[in-house]
């Protein structure tokens, strides 16, 4: 019997919080929930796993865009 596929984003890619809509990068797992940082650093937050989808091109340029606005701005470090 073939074991179920994980659906959970690799380590390191971007994905989204559909409850929030905030896109991060994937941590990691703690116990059942899934661990995304946001773009550019920052306290990660915990995402059930049902919540969290990968990024789509246009939703990660739209983030990266975003932060680099916020940076010039002097909002982030």
């Amino acid at each position: 019997m073939k074991p179920p596929e994980s659906t959970e984003p690799p380590i390191g890619s971007y994905a989204v919080d559909t409850y929030t809509g905030k896109v991060g990068t994937v941590m990691g797992s703690e116990g059942p929930y899934v661990q995304l940082r946001p773009l550019g650093g920052g306290r990660e937050w915990d995402c059930a796993p049902e919540a969290v989808r990968q990024a789509t091109a246009a939703e990660r340029l739209s983030a990266a865009t975003a932060y680099a606005n916020a940076r010039s701005r002097g909002e982030v470090p």
